[in-house]
């Protein structure tokens, strides 16, 4: 029988006064100053709250702030006395803020796209978001010159926007080699994407006859980056080939080893003649097996 999967908020919003709202952190004194606050005020004072705060029954009437300490505390600045709020059935901040998914570069592009097409404007987006017009302009334009698979690999991605610029200049097809070593590494970042810029062949960039120039950086070592980065994506496509086989080769060699230690009499037999040789089967046996298992 499959096991039932528990409700992780109750089913409705409930709209809750701020005294009755326990934080379990304290806010730092210079935070109102930050950019962070700044942007979430203005967007609470242009288009209200978009995302609920999250909180848990802690006893009667009385509530636990698992999330959005910064918006009730613009709230309370603004002068007003509640807010509807999402209840989770689990009172751990830690939970829930492990398993929250934060919007996206792409999905924030979307998003923009969305509201314009809605009949926004871009002046009150930049308003609500606490940005000049510009930005929200550029992140209009993000995927301009972006090819659809790297795109889709990007989609749930959180890289720096500047981070397009440079996959821009590339063909479609270093494009997607390029996000695939981002994603590899785990790195997004706009040094990072330079770097493989720099070393990506005058071949596979948009402009082929436009030398590539990098302040710092001589031809010689772009030359020798080129090369580098070549060699380098031929080892992990060796890698990628041979992952599969090599999986399975390890599965079968721990299974085997496995029957052998469980077996009683080759046990002993080990544990009397060659005991280094079984503490290694063991060892083997116990980090493949670790490594096999599915969360709960």
């Amino acid at each position: 029988m499959p096991k039932r999967v528990s409700m992780a908020f109750e089913p409705e919003s409930v709209f809750i006064n701020l005294v009755d709202i326990h934080p379990v952190k304290q806010l730092p004194k210079q935070i109102k100053k930050s950019r962070k606050y700044q942007q979430i005020a203005a967007s609470i004072r242009e288009i209200g709250i978009i995302e609920p705060p999250v909180v848990a029954r802690k006893r009667k009437g009385i509530f636990l702030m698992l999330d959005g300490h910064i918006r009730i505390e613009v709230l309370k600045d603004l002068g007003l006395d509640g807010v509807a709020c999402m209840v989770a059935t689990d009172d751990e901040a830690f939970t829930y803020n492990k398993r929250i998914n934060r919007l996206a570069t792409i999905q924030e592009h979307k998003m923009i796209l969305k509201a314009v097409e809605d009949g926004v404007s871009e002046e009150r987006i930049a308003k609500a978001l606490d940005v000049n017009v510009g930005s929200i302009r550029y992140k209009r334009r993000l995927l301009e010159g972006i090819c659809p698979e790297a795109t889709e690999l990007l989609k749930e991605k959180h890289c720096a926007i500047h981070t397009f610029y440079s996959l821009r200049k590339m063909k479609p097809m270093r494009q997607v080699e390029v996000v695939e070593l981002m994603i590899a590494m785990d790195n997004y970042s706009v040094s990072y994407s330079k770097a493989l810029l720099a070393a990506t062949p005058q071949d596979q960039l948009v402009d082929t006859g436009k030398p590539k120039s990098f302040k710092g950086i001589s031809p010689e070592q772009i030359a020798r980056m080129e090369t580098e980065m070549a060699s380098l994506q031929r080892e992990m496509k060796m890698i990628e080939d041979s992952y599969g086989p090599d999986h399975l080769n390890l599965v079968l060699a721990r299974g085997y080893l496995a029957s052998l230690i469980g077996n009683g009499e080759v046990l002993r037999y080990f544990e009397q003649n060659h005991s280094e040789i079984l503490h290694e089967f063991q060892k083997i046996s116990e980090v493949v097996s670790m490594g096999s298992e599915e969360p709960g």
